[in-house]
């Protein structure tokens, strides 16, 4: 049986806390509130819990969550050639709807799907979330919602969606829904949106050039420009990246409306977070 434990006030929430990373340890499945919609976790280093993830939201490995981190400082653990312009946009847009695809740290012992390498990856701009990240580490998370639902904005419609599937739901009152996190894909020869969201290009490009979606390169620049269209599904950021995708996560996810699902872990999705 699954149960929800109250996170609204950090004064009180420790108990709620500890449930849920004991869950994390276990293998088990977390709904979390975020800055967008509530996302569905799990231990990004246990291949089992990912399966199990994709399983209870009706989603297969070729939409592999986003993963949500709970500071800047990991950026480097999980990822590897990180641009210095792709490192300027993280230190001015997290925590907050920012989700960034980058190549994955070869040595890395985690299977988020169909990944093709990337990763997804976002710091979520919520207390409650941020508080559970530091205590689990990375967690995959994409948007807590069926398949094809809307994404949940409360935890009484995570739970209608997902049931047992979770074994702890986290409740932070409603969440905020409106815009996804946007996603950059930076594994390319230059920077470029794959989903524009709570970033507008204008504030990205006040940090460091950004292609826009709809941008595209001179015939010279095909050879050298790589894709990661697919990362982008969101936490996003599926990947490719809601919180919000893999190496081309769900658009749709958390990341991407709550209308739909949020990648958490590629490019095309965001997770919830």
């Amino acid at each position: 049986m699954s149960s929800v434990h109250d996170v609204t006030d950090p004064n009180t929430w420790g108990p709620a806390i500890d449930e849920a990373v004991n869950t994390v340890s276990r293998g088990g499945l977390v709904v979390l509130p975020t800055d967008t919609v509530y996302g569905i976790g799990a231990d990004a280093f246990d291949a089992e819990a990912v399966a199990a993830l994709l399983a209870a939201k009706g989603r297969g490995r070729q939409m592999p969550p986003p993963v949500l981190v709970p500071d800047v400082r990991t950026l480097d653990g999980l990822a590897t050639e990180v641009p210095g312009d792709a490192r300027k946009l993280v230190e001015a847009f997290w925590p907050g709807g920012f989700t960034i695809i980058l190549q994955a740290q070869p040595s890395l012992q985690w299977d988020l799907g169909e990944t093709h390498g990337t990763v997804a990856l976002r710091m979520p701009d919520h207390p409650a979330a941020l508080a559970l990240l530091r205590r689990t580490g990375p967690l995959a998370v994409s948007s807590a919602n069926a398949s094809g639902s809307p994404a949940a904005l409360d935890v009484a419609d995570a739970r209608a969606q997902l049931g047992d599937a979770v074994s702890t739901y986290l409740d932070g009152g409603d969440a905020p829904g409106g815009v996804a996190s946007t996603i950059v894909d930076a594994t390319g020869a230059r920077l470029r949106v794959v989903r524009q969201g709570a970033i507008t290009l204008e504030a990205l490009n006040e940090v460091a050039p950004v292609r826009g979606v709809d941008e595209v390169d001179e015939p010279e620049d095909d050879a050298t420009d790589g894709t990661a269209d697919d990362a982008a599904e969101e936490a996003a950021p599926e990947p490719a990246a809601d919180a919000v995708d893999a190496s081309a996560p769900d658009a749709s996810d958390e990341a991407a409306a709550p209308t739909t699902d949020e990648p958490a872990g590629s490019p095309a999705e965001e997770p919830a977070g």
